[in-house]
């Protein structure tokens, strides 16, 4: 289970912020990856926040993720095993329409995820 708990402050001219907070005391600043199309983006940033157990968080949307349709970004703690912290989703076009559409989306990212984690255990066990 996580120890880092992320909460949205604000999405805005491509930029989606956020606060992580620790869950059990202060520690180092966590290492931040996001998946975009199952690939991890360059542009996050981890900075230190106003507490002791919080940083803020950056994550610049790259142009090529601005589209039609939905698209997910999965936030996830690195080297925890692709753990799932939060995600969001850009709907645009005629996507917005139908938001079940997000929901599956979110759902191939997670099972994507979980194939990895499977595969990496498998390979480890062996």
């Amino acid at each position: 289970m996580a120890d880092l708990a992320i909460s949205k402050t604000c999405f805005r001219n491509g930029t989606w912020e956020g606060i992580i907070r620790q869950k059990t005391g202060a520690g180092e600043p966590p290492e931040i990856q996001v998946l975009f199309q199952d690939q991890p983006l360059e542009g996050v940033e981890v900075s230190e926040g106003t507490a002791d157990d919080e940083w803020n968080l950056k994550i610049t949307i790259p142009q090529e993720a601005i589209s039609d349709g939905v698209q997910t970004f999965v936030i996830t703690e690195a080297g925890q095993q692709g753990q799932r912290l939060d995600s969001f989703t850009l709907i645009a076009g005629d996507a917005g329409v139908d938001d079940m559409r997000a929901e599956i989306d979110l759902l191939r990212a997670e099972l994507d995820m979980l194939k990895r984690a499977f595969r990496r255990h498998c390979v480890e066990t062996s």
